[in-house]
């Protein structure tokens, strides 16, 4: 008789999705913050910041999440604190996706056209009141689709935390593959677990960006 039966595999692997969800909204609202942060260096007026900010993306940007987090959870131990995969994987993730949001949201203000910031400037509006008042909310209909797509790259990024150890959906599927002797069956159910938390958000995601660009064809 199997130590595992089917229920007790689905109900192992639906905690190791709950750890995913936790880390992949974790790293979604810290990047969120940090993102903005980016945002207001790289469309701002001081030239160190936009040249800062721009190693930052380019930085997390051409190099591999897998780098990030091994250089996060290594690096950090090295200077004597004990890092745990949790802490370690929040930070790598929080990283990588501020780079790609902040990014994101840049190219989202600077497709607000120019004549916007002109009708703005002739009403003697100073630069922080353009941007709240006729700039960002132009921008965050133009940013809604691609930041709920990017959300599925955070998700299927999470998969990556397992090489050190953090307990997530992979990390429980490869413990149960190993321990149950049917990896096809555990890694199929994990597939499936990827594809129920990815799929409501990429057709979020292409229906706002359908419905977008139906408005602007109206």
């Amino acid at each position: 008789m199997d130590e595992f039966t089917f229920a007790d595999i689905v109900r192992n692997l639906g905690v190791g999705a709950q750890w995913t969800v936790l880390l992949s909204l974790t790293a979604f609202v810290l990047g969120g913050v940090v993102g903005l942060a980016l945002l207001g260096a790289r469309v701002g007026r001081f030239a160190w910041l936009r040249d800062a900010a721009r190693a930052y993306i380019e930085l997390f940007q051409g190099t591999p999440l897998l780098m990030q987090l091994f250089m996060v959870f290594f690096g950090i131990a090295l200077l004597g604190v004990d890092v745990s995969p949790w802490f370690a994987a929040a930070v790598a993730l929080t990283l990588f996706t501020s780079a790609y949001l902040g990014e994101i949201w840049r190219g989202c203000v600077e497709a607000v056209p120019k004549g916007q910031w002109e009708a703005s400037a002739t009403l003697a509006m100073s630069w922080p009141q353009q941007m709240r008042h006729v700039v960002l909310p132009q921008a965050l209909r133009l940013a809604v689709a691609p930041t709920v797509g990017f959300s599925v790259q955070v998700v299927k990024g999470t998969a990556v935390t397992s090489i050190i150890g953090f307990t997530e959906l992979t990390k429980t599927g490869g413990m149960l593959a190993n321990a149950t002797f049917k990896p096809f069956l555990v890694y199929g159910l994990v597939a499936l677990g990827y594809f129920i938390l990815c799929y409501p958000l990429s057709h979020l995601a292409h229906r706002l960006e359908r419905s977008f660009h139906g408005a602007r064809a109206h």
